[in-house]
């Protein structure tokens, strides 16, 4: 009737429900959240889940939870989850913000605000932080490097789209933050 549309279907479950889920840590549960976080997906075996909401043995066991709770989408082909889209993502950007996660929910827009400074310094040490900080990444891989860029500017999908590996006519770029069309 008025016209206005928005999303509505993160309001129909608190993030404190995905924040339970997420503090359990277990089996390198964080690492997996931070991965996917940065756009990447995760390997599981939904086959341990004992399809109810307290017992849970192993990571797998809470990510396929996720995926029933719709927090999580999952690829049967690959076997893998991956937070399905923006909302989702928002979601667990909320959760984390009021945890100890304090490289990805505070450090993001710090860091931005830097690039935007051009800040060079701070920039390059905002990008190492990151990668120290998160145990799953190893140096001089490719996918670390996407995994800790995107990750170090999470914030920045609030202002850009991100694509990885665009085509730019002699090979590819890694990452590209194309500026979102603001709709005032």
């Amino acid at each position: 009737l008025k016209h206005k549309f928005g999303t509505y279907w993160n309001q129909t479950e608190t993030y404190e429900a995905l924040k339970v889920y997420i503090q359990m840590n277990m089996d390198g549960l964080k690492d997996a959240v931070i991965k996917m976080l940065a756009g990447e997906s995760e390997k599981i075996n939904t086959g341990t889940f004992e399809n109810d909401m307290t017992s849970f043995a192993t990571k797998d066991d809470v990510l396929t939870l996720l995926v029933h709770l719709g927090y999580l989408t999952y690829d049967s082909e690959t076997e893998e989850v991956s937070i399905p889209n923006r909302e989702v993502s928002k979601e667990y950007l909320n959760a984390i913000s009021t945890m100890d996660w304090d490289e990805v929910s505070k450090s993001s827009q710090k860091l931005l605000e830097s690039l935007w400074n051009m800040n060079g310094a701070a920039v390059a040490d905002g990008i190492d932080k990151a990668h120290n900080e998160i145990s799953i990444l190893r140096y001089n891989d490719e996918n670390s490097l996407s995994c800790t860029i995107n990750l170090a500017f999470y914030s920045a999908r609030e202002y850009y789209s991100i694509v990885r590996e665009l085509p730019t006519g002699k090979g590819f770029a890694d990452v590209c933050f194309i500026p979102r069309v603001s709709h005032l």
